[in-house]
């Protein structure tokens, strides 16, 4: 039986059993980082001394570098940086496992294989990237309405981020600015100020929004994607003033909201303390959820 996975579509972070592996998409193809699949393959406590003492054991075996199939990609790590780590593509990744002696080297190869299947079938089909989303959050407990909002969430911020790429934004901590720019004009807080509020710490944000935050942060998102195009904004200065705009629209509808109604939107409610008690699975229920395990992540 090939291990289930699970993962997020911006966070690049899936699961082999109990292991996070973190990944990510570079020139049409998955790359793996090399001391997570070791953690994975071995339970060492040091992954990184493990790779290290194995690329000078087979460099010495056969004479051949490890290190000359890996590539320096920027992962982000527990501490929420970013910082050059090994990675490896898939067929790297294959010669890599055949190095380490482990009983679950065979299944993690199936595991890998499916991987890129699902990668695939997903370009191809954009559908089931949404449909197995859904599953996950179904997995967790969510209600079906709140997660069509998540969904639908997650592909309004998928178009203004591609629409920032186009329109010049290339670097990591200018889309972080400018999503901060947005949330403070849409709820008055930042990303990391509402995270506090909330009682998170590492934990997906917008996994833990009511539905009326996940349409306001909807709103935010799609009236700067709209205003970008609208005004042809280049560059950080444009689209930073795009991305006021846009979240000053959500904002001031969202005030509004808040006179009529008499409740405020922004809340401290989370889906740790708030979630429902799921009912108990059947048996085969059990067997078929056994590898689906949380995977959760920073959203930007």
């Amino acid at each position: 039986m090939i291990e289930q996975l699970s993962s997020d579509s911006q966070d690049k972070l899936i699961v082999f059993g109990a292991k996070q592996i973190r990944r990510l998409w570079v020139d049409d193809q998955w790359y793996f980082s090399i001391v997570d699949i070791v953690a994975a393959l071995t339970d060492s406590d040091a992954p990184s001394k493990y790779w290290t003492a194995m690329k000078r054991r087979e460099e010495k075996a056969s004479g051949f570098q490890l290190s000359t199939i890996c590539r320096q990609l920027k992962l982000t790590s527990a501490d929420g940086k970013s910082y050059k780590t090994e990675a490896v593509n898939t067929e790297a990744a294959f010669r890599i496992i055949q190095s380490i002696p482990s009983p679950k080297a065979e299944p993690f190869k199936r595991w890998l294989a499916q991987v890129g299947y699902e990668r695939v079938q997903e370009i191809e089909n954009p559908e089931l990237a949404q449909q197995r989303m859904r599953q996950l959050f179904k997995a967790k407990g969510y209600p079906d309405d709140w997660i069509e909002k998540r969904v639908r969430g997650i592909a309004v911020r998928d178009e203004l981020t591609d629409e920032w790429q186009k329109r010049g934004i290339a670097e990591q901590k200018d889309f972080a600015i400018l999503t901060s720019e947005i949330s403070k004009a849409t709820f008055g807080v930042t990303p990391a100020d509402y995270k506090k509020l909330k009682g998170l710490k590492r934990e997906n944000l917008r996994d833990h929004m009511t539905d009326l935050e996940l349409i306001f942060t909807m709103l935010g998102e799609a009236a700067t994607t709209e205003i970008a195009r609208n005004k042809d904004a280049q560059g950080f200065t444009e689209n930073h003033l795009a991305a006021r705009d846009g979240g000053t629209v959500a904002g001031d509808a969202r005030r509004q909201l808040e006179i009529k109604s008499g409740k405020k939107v922004v809340t401290a409610n989370n889906y740790l303390i708030d979630k429902p008690k799921p009912k108990l699975p059947s048996k085969s229920e059990k067997v078929e959820q056994h590898y689906l395990i949380e995977s959760e992540h920073k959203l930007t």
